[in-house]
């Protein structure tokens, strides 16, 4: 055995792992640099403006930034935006089940072209949405003018502004169930079909269990965006103080009129909602994610 000659030291184990490495396994000087343009990439971009807002709001003191949120157009501005929330997020989440439901569960001529359909919000700007709805349901339409003859105006009241709302949002429910229904397939649902189950309980009982943490983060999602949403609302509200004005639109009224505290004020609390709602979604996906690794683990 003394006798078998070694291979040459550039094809060794040890000398051929330092000479070929994974194309993952990038130099420590290579790892530090992108880490951190990341780290100066999310400061630029987010975190020195966020800053900047709750800076600006604070600026005169905690008891002006309390005292412009407490005028009476302040909270209706709040309160629409809330309100519009509450609408239009639970209607996008059935919508966005049905959606999802139809595009997994059966084969039919057109899937694709509903997929398309569903990711229309994402490529059409916001304000082009909102100028079809006034074009469509305004008062000089034949179906917007025989709703406000009968008392029920859409564009300018708080239906255009929810209708808006919907299609600006209605992509993130949706986006987010077909991938999870996708990868879990038909069989548990047509396995409880052949037992004998009713289609409202294979749901019940099958489906959403398997799709509800993906049915919250869409949801989540989908009220982050509504809350924030400018373009399409800006067009079919009108922009009325006191009535149609939601918070970023009252936020750009604001800054408009040179009331800095008030505006960076209202800018402040609509960030803090979004990051609640980031914080909650967060908290969710560590909660899936320790629930996985405990069912593995049994």
């Amino acid at each position: 055995m003394s006798d078998i000659p070694l291979p040459p030291a550039s094809l060794r184990p040890a000398a051929a792992a330092r000479r070929f490495r994974a194309p993952t396994d990038e130099a420590p000087a290579t790892r530090l640099v992108l880490i951190l343009l990341a780290v100066l990439g999310l400061g630029v971009l987010v975190l020195a403006p966020l800053a900047t807002v709750f800076a600006e709001a604070l600026a005169q003191g905690i008891g002006a930034a309390v005292e412009s949120l407490s005028d009476p157009q302040a909270w209706s501005a709040i309160w629409l935006t809330l309100l519009v929330a509450a609408i239009a997020v639970p209607l996008n989440a059935v919508f966005g089940i049905a959606a999802a439901w139809a595009i997994t569960k059966f084969d039919f001529r057109g899937k694709a072209f509903l997929i398309t359909l569903i990711d229309l919000p994402f490529s059409v700007s916001p304000v082009v949405a909102g100028l079809c709805i006034v074009l469509t349901f305004g008062a000089n339409s034949l179906i917007g003018g025989w709703l406000v003859a009968h008392g029920f105006p859409i564009v300018f009241a708080l239906p255009g502004i929810v209708l808006a709302t919907m299609f600006v949002t209605f992509p993130f429910v949706a986006r987010e169930l077909i991938p999870v229904m996708i990868e879990q397939g038909r069989a548990e649902e047509e396995a409880a079909l052949t037992l004998g189950a009713s289609g409202w309980r294979v749901f019940r009982t099958v489906t959403l269990p398997n799709i509800r943490w993906a049915l919250l983060y869409g949801v989540l999602l989908c009220n982050a965006r509504a809350m924030g949403e400018f373009g399409a609302v800006a067009v079919v509200s009108g922009k009325i103080r006191g009535q149609t004005a939601t918070m970023p639109i009252t936020i750009e009224m604001l800054y408009n009129e040179y009331m800095s505290v008030a505006a960076f004020s209202m800018a402040a609390l609509l960030a803090f909602l979004g990051l609640v709602t980031l914080m909650i979604k967060t908290t969710l996906e560590i909660r899936h994610a320790d629930q996985l690794a405990a069912q593995r683990r049994h």
